[in-house]
């Protein structure tokens, strides 16, 4: 981005920014189904999963959920963008000698924004229900990285859906499968205790080498090849959801 990109897209960040500030209830809400799913799980199921670890089960599930938060929350992302394209605000923006690409990194930036937000009230009721861990600040900014990767991934992907969608609920709706996914991982129990294809399934989809990447950094375990797979679903992923947002978004505006 060069300085009339930069400029544009922080004013245009700070607008979507004052939206979310005076409604508020769009965070609270997205945090409040991985809150009800971590009680649920710790206090209801997880008494009866044996995760083949010597960690408390919060400790374990945790990563699962920072997952399902950010996936719940770009969802918002999708609904704001497809608000925008009906209100008209695309093409007022148009007649403006602002940067193209700084409407669609607004909307971006705001979803990474809100989304952490949302990921660190988690951590602090998962604190308060007993997490724990020695992570050095070192592993604590490397599961940082990735959850900024998976939220900016899963966001641009988002936009597509804000992008193409017809109805208000089309636009959020593209969200569910990404919320479902992380429960045929090993988000919540090890895939070795699943049938055959849903292990295969769970075992080789991009949430498990995330999960269990996070798990080992909060753990102090080695991490080992899982990492790089992690990161080469996130990266890849994050392209392909850049790329076909940006040609969508050209049709649209011309």
């Amino acid at each position: 981005m060069n300085a009339h990109i930069l400029g544009d897209t922080g004013v245009l960040t700070a607008r979507s920014l004052r939206h979310i500030l005076r409604s508020p209830d769009t965070i609270i809400t997205t945090a409040v189904t991985p809150i009800a799913l971590m009680l649920l799980f710790v206090y209801v199921f997880g008494g009866a999963i044996n995760t083949g670890s010597d960690q408390s089960y919060v400790n374990y599930m945790l990563p699962g959920i920072l997952l399902i938060t950010i996936a719940s929350g770009i969802a918002y992302t999708a609904y704001r963008l497809f608000l925008d394209l009906q209100g008209g605000i695309f093409e007022r923006f148009q007649s403006m000698p602002i940067a193209r690409s700084s409407v669609l990194w607004a909307h971006v930036l705001t979803s990474l924004a809100a989304n952490l937000v949302s990921v660190a009230i988690v951590i602090g009721v998962a604190l308060i229900m007993g997490f724990r861990t020695g992570a050095s600040l070192i592993a604590w900014l490397a599961v940082a990285g990735i959850l900024v990767l998976f939220t900016l991934a899963l966001t641009w992907i988002a936009v597509i859906a804000g992008l193409s969608a017809k109805t208000v609920d089309g636009a959020s709706a593209f969200s569910y499968p990404l919320i479902f996914l992380p429960f045929i991982s090993s988000a919540f129990a090890p895939t070795d205790s699943m049938p055959g294809l849903v292990a295969w399934f769970a075992e080789n989809q991009p949430v498990t080498s995330i999960v269990n990447t996070v798990r080992a950094l909060f753990a102090q375990e080695p991490v080992g090849n899982g990492i790089w797979v992690a990161l080469a679903w996130l990266v890849g992923l994050l392209a392909i959801g850049y790329a076909l947002a940006s040609v969508i978004y050209r049709r649209k505006i011309t």
